[in-house]
């Protein structure tokens, strides 16, 4: 009888860890993003890097502007990703506390409960901040010049 109670009492401890599952599989589309957005940030320093320029010069002075911005978008989104990991390891920590829990009916619910608000407090700070690195590249790009055509 006490097997077949435990056998319920964790079926319905995997039905309480879908939820995070899910929300594990929604982060990891949110680090995948943030990485990608790294990369680019780090391509176009390098490209920075092999433009030869004098030092003074209108070119030095505009790509020593670029990098330094890059720099600090840089800085943001490895922010925004290690926030973002770290919301994913409590998630995890949530999955694992919620079965010991359930195994050996240790009562950590309020515990669970935290660690749950600390996984989403972080994911949250992790995504305004990326939300700030999108604000501050899209305010850096400078349109080409373009001509306006005319209306007859």
């Amino acid at each position: 009888m006490e097997s077949l109670l435990q056998a319920e009492n964790i079926s319905n401890v995997i039905e309480l860890a879908v939820a995070p599952v899910f929300l594990l599989a929604s982060i990891s589309g949110a680090l995948n993003v943030m990485s990608l957005r790294l990369g680019r940030i780090i391509d176009r320093g390098r490209k920075l890097n092999e433009i030869p320029c004098e030092t003074d010069s209108e070119q030095y002075i505009e790509a020593d502007k670029e990098q330094r911005l890059l720099a600090k978008r840089a800085r943001q989104i490895h922010q925004a990703i290690t926030l973002s990991t770290m919301s994913s390891l409590f998630v995890c920590l949530v999955i694992v506390v919620l079965f010991l829990d359930a195994l050996f009916q240790l009562h950590l619910e309020s515990f669970i409960a935290l660690l749950f608000i600390i996984a989403l407090l972080c994911l949250i700070v992790g995504l305004l901040i990326f939300l700030k690195e999108i604000s501050l590249s899209t305010h850096a790009f400078k349109f080409g010049r373009y001509k306006t055509v005319d209306k007859p």
